[in-house]
């Protein structure tokens, strides 16, 4: 089978453990787009938490694209070509903060340039979060948040198992209405119902007219699932979830043990 396309996770998959790209794992990259294969780092990041990386990779080109949001939005890296965008609406933000504040869970939202918190005590883990993504992390009250801000995705977060009994609370009608995804062990993400990973890779690959038995899908967390079941070839790093790794056609070493280039240079080269 000849792969064109290969979307790539990246933390637990692209990044070891100490957030590096490891030299093999740059040399399988760099080698595979020199070959014409198209690579996406495929996130739950904003952009700006992905440029870096996408420069250290020489991937911030004309022709190169990102998905990022967990899929809610897909885009050229250079030009900012949108592909596909889906985002939510400010009844969608009211509502899913009301659930949220019900079952107790701290929230948080993005919309392309901003973090906001509404929590006075701002927690660590969004304060992690904002780290992580390189974005400004603001506090607002909910009344403060007006239609006009355009939302892409609300996170709950918390201690592991805090959240896991904030997440079981939830009505079944808001996790059939949006795409819910636990993206870490910390966060609970929720999207408008049309984004995943899975449908930003099938976007992306017919705006390239690429078939998508002809893309690989790389990943280890929840999130990824959609990619890897809707991908080609589906691979599952070496320190995936169980339910990656029984959806996967694929597996490979883990995150530190340059699982991403074992893969690629087997069936890359």
């Amino acid at each position: 089978m000849t792969i064109k396309l290969v979307a790539i996770d990246i933390d637990g998959t692209l990044l070891d453990s100490n957030r590096n790209i490891t030299a093999r794992v740059k040399e399988a990259v760099q080698k595979a787009n020199k070959q014409g294969v198209f690579i996406v780092l495929c996130t739950g990041r904003p952009l700006p938490g992905v440029k870096s990386l996408l420069e250290e990779l020489n991937l911030y080109r004309d022709n190169d694209y990102v998905i990022t949001y967990n899929g809610s939005l897909v885009q050229a890296t250079k030009s900012k070509e949108v592909i596909s965008k889906y985002t939510l609406s400010y009844t969608d933000f009211l509502e899913i903060e009301l659930e949220a504040r019900k079952v107790g869970s701290h929230l948080h939202m993005s919309d392309e340039q901003n973090i906001y918190t509404f929590n006075r005590d701002i927690g660590k883990y969004t304060v992690h979060e904002a780290y992580l993504v390189d974005m400004p992390l603001k506090y607002r009250s909910v009344e403060e948040i007006t239609p006009d801000i355009n939302v892409i995705k609300m996170m709950m977060i918390d201690e592991p198992k805090i959240l896991d009994h904030s997440i079981s609370q939830l009505p079944s009608s808001l996790k059939e209405k949006y795409t819910t995804v636990k993206s870490t062990e910390f966060y609970y993400e929720i999207l408008n119902k049309e984004a995943s990973k899975g449908n930003a890779l099938e976007k992306l690959a017919a705006h390239l007219n690429i078939p998508i038995e002809e893309t690989m899908a790389i990943g280890d967390n929840e999130n990824d699932l959609s990619m890897i079941e809707k991908a080609g070839i589906g691979v599952a790093m070496g320190n995936a979830t169980e339910n990656v790794k029984n959806a996967a056609d694929v597996h490979t070493s883990s995150n530190d043990e340059d699982g991403v280039a074992e893969v690629l240079f087997k069936y890359l080269n």
